[in-house]
């Protein structure tokens, strides 16, 4: 019975060591994440509205209204059971014209903003910067570093996922998935992307979706935050917000990359090595890459035809939506 028992522990620790075998996600992760694949994440679902703001009446008259980053609209009543929040990451500010601020297109995303804060320090060995919330859709983080807690300049980093066209002066930060569907970020060293000063203060801006569940709303109620400064003060807004117009309903949220679609896209990518020479990379570096909203997709070589159009590639895509 112990021997059962052992060989069958042996086993099961065997088959996590190999991404074709490995069931747990967290043992998938990290064996893709040794051939240089992130997973994609969950997507939030976006929507594009209109507003507008009546200014005729707030005194002192404003010259520029600010809609800040944070809750914007919410879903008008309930929508499939649940009630949605959609945000943005940074602050839109448009002119006063005519006494009208028009808040024309703005696109809004399906979540919370949260905003995570950390401090470097050389003294703290193998330092992690790892966000604490799971279901980040990490396309809409964004991630600033000042050179301590109270400068009030800062810098923004962007995500990178290569080593090309980087120098040590390049603002740039990488992110890989840990346990939990949680995202840790990273800095450069250096020499691959700007090093961290010490008590540099790091914070990064993101929404906390609910993937798929958000697409298809159409009618929203204004949840958002205005302001404006004049004469050196601050000054919010609460009336003469118009209704909200949709402009396009909200579409395109998605779950986190599954187990099984890591399994088939990491080898592939890997072996694609991020450039597009085969049928097969142009199969795999699409819908991972290019465009994420491929439900499925056919690729073949001009060689291919009668007569022979040599030179081109035909890619026939079917969109999820």
């Amino acid at each position: 019975y112990n021997t059962y028992i052992t060989s069958y522990n042996a086993n099961m620790v065997t088959n996590e060591v190999f991404i074709d075998s490995a069931t747990l996600r967290e043992n998938v992760v990290s064996l893709a994440r040794n051939i240089g694949y992130v997973p994609k994440s969950r997507k939030a679902a976006a929507a594009t509205i209109s507003f507008f703001v009546d200014c005729s009446n707030i005194t002192p008259t404003p010259a520029s209204i600010t809609l800040k980053a944070g809750p914007v609209a919410a879903t008008s009543g309930t929508f499939g059971g649940q009630s949605f929040i959609f945000s943005i990451v940074s602050d839109i500010t448009v002119p006063v014209l005519d006494g009208i601020a028009n808040f024309n297109e703005i696109s809004v995303y399906q979540g919370s903003l949260i905003t995570s804060t950390f401090t470097f320090s050389s003294q703290t060995p193998n330092q992690k910067f790892i966000l604490p919330n799971a279901g980040i859709d990490t396309e809409l983080l964004k991630v600033t570093v000042k050179p301590n807690q109270n400068s009030t300049t800062e810098t923004t980093y962007t995500t990178q996922d290569s080593l090309f066209d980087i120098n040590s002066e390049s603002k740039v930060y990488y992110i890989q998935e840990v346990e939990d569907e949680r995202y840790q970020i990273f800095f450069g060293d250096g020499i691959f992307g700007k090093k961290l000063d010490e008590n540099n203060f790091i914070t990064a801006y993101y929404i906390i979706s609910s993937g798929d569940s958000g697409n298809g709303v159409a009618q929203f109620e204004f949840a958002g935050n205005l302001s404006y400064e004049r004469n050196g003060l601050d000054y919010t807004v609460t009336a003469g917000v118009s209704l909200i117009t949709t402009d396009i309903s909200s579409t395109g949220g998605e779950n986190i990359e599954t187990v099984e679609s890591i399994k088939k896209f990491a080898p592939r990518i890997y072996a694609s090595q991020n450039r597009c020479l085969t049928a097969n990379d142009y199969e795999t570096i699409i819908p991972t890459k290019i465009y994420q909203e491929t439900e499925s997709i056919s690729v073949f070589g001009g060689e291919e035809l009668v007569p022979p159009q040599y030179g081109k590639v035909f890619i026939s895509i079917k969109p999820k939506t």
